[in-house]
């Protein structure tokens, strides 16, 4: 049986030994009764003569073999987002070029749709409504120019600049009044980014909902869906029942997607999320399951993934990226544990031995020798002997 050293509370080690049965991943991607993207992450290139906290310096053919994998799976890539840590090390000439090598490699039945911002504006030197505009209009234009579809992306600068509630109705409103196919909005919690705090024009999230139901209706006919990531699934329930016609609901809830996915009785979300990068070969089975209408099958491969996102996710919920980037690692789509932006160190060396536990539980590693051996070298570094 495999096994190796991790660290338990205290100081001390314990040996581990892996229990978990791998989760065959689908041949091939079936009908499926819901659209499920995966928010990618990128890989960074370990020998780049950079400075990672600096300049990033990107794998161009390991990351695009993960969007491949993923395509492969059945899911839809949303690119160039938090995820591939976009506002945390990656920078808008990066993404830029990141959305460029994705939609080079997508295939024509190849779901894609790329994160869109204001974040090559230093919110500092944000002064008016026109400037956001402006810098939104950068990207849009930059974006669609490659042929990409769009992912509106909260803006720290809009933030930083907006008095209330209709300066968000105004910049959207014109954002949306010239873009060339609907787009998906993303509603991006504070937990995730805290210079978001307030987004919608009040920290009070039923009267932000509120103005961003406002902004759905006025412009219905040019939004896709919207994505929340507010990790509270009865604010996500209530606005998935208040959207107008023709606008779905994505979750970006990595709690408690199974039930948001599955549904009740008034409907059902969508799915984009950063847990879906981690979680890909089991979640796409699950996804399987549904569709063919096996619930329990779909509840019990699912189940033993949600303590894993919640730890991945945990407070502060930013440096998620870690605990995704690792697991690619471990899972052999990339040869080391390094991160643009030197977030390899973002998370502790016992929140990596319990993500590992828990992904053994949830049958997440394709090679459990391989697993160990590189988790084992990552503790050794470390200090575990």
């Amino acid at each position: 049986m495999t096994s190796l050293i991790l660290p338990t509370v205290g100081g001390k080690t314990e040996r581990y030994s892996l229990s978990g049965t791998p989760v065959s991943a689908p041949e091939k991607a079936g009908g499926r009764n819901r659209i499920a993207y995966a928010a990618a992450h990128v890989v960074a290139d370990p020998f780049a003569d950079n400075d990672p906290w600096l300049s990033p310096a990107i794998d161009w053919d390991r990351t695009i073999a993960y969007r491949q994998h993923l395509w492969g799976l059945g899911f839809g890539v949303a690119e160039a987002m938090d995820t591939a840590q976009r506002g945390g090390g990656l920078h808008w000439a990066d993404s830029l070029d990141l959305i460029r090598h994705a939609l080079e490699a997508a295939g024509p039945d190849d779901k894609i749709a790329s994160g869109c911002g204001t974040d090559h504006l230093d919110p500092a030197d944000a002064k008016s409504l026109d400037d956001v505009i402006a810098a939104y209009e950068t990207q849009i234009d930059a974006i669609e120019k490659l042929g990409g579809n769009l992912i509106l992306m909260a803006s720290r600068a809009l933030t930083k600049v907006a008095k209330g509630p209709e300066d968000y109705a105004k910049v959207y409103d014109r954002l949306l009044s010239q873009v060339r196919e609907p787009v998906m909005i993303h509603w991006l919690g504070d937990m995730f980014d805290p210079a978001l705090k307030g987004y919608w024009g009040s920290e009070n999230l039923d009267t932000a909902m509120d103005t961003c139901l406002g902004i759905l209706q006025t412009n219905a006919a040019k939004v896709e869906g919207i994505k929340i990531s507010l990790l509270d699934d009865q604010k996500e329930v209530k606005m998935r029942r208040m959207l107008p016609d023709g606008v779905s609901m994505y979750t970006g809830d990595d709690f408690n997607y199974p039930a948001l996915i599955k549904g009740d009785d008034q409907g059902y979300s969508h799915a984009l999320l950063g847990i879906f990068d981690v979680i890909a070969p089991v979640a796409a089975a699950a996804l399987d399951h549904l569709a063919a209408g096996d619930i329990a099958e779909y509840d019990h491969l699912f189940a033993p993934t949600v303590p894993l996102s919640r730890h991945i996710f945990k407070a502060p919920t930013n440096f998620y990226k870690t605990g995704v980037v690792f697991m690619a690692y471990l899972n052999g789509h990339q040869d080391h544990f390094t991160m643009i932006g030197g977030q390899e160190s973002a998370r502790s060396t016992q929140h990596l031995a319990e993500l590992f536990r828990l992904a053994d539980k949830a049958g997440l590693f394709a090679d459990p020798d391989m697993a160990a051996a590189r988790c084992a070298s990552v503790m050794s570094v470390r200090g575990i002997a």
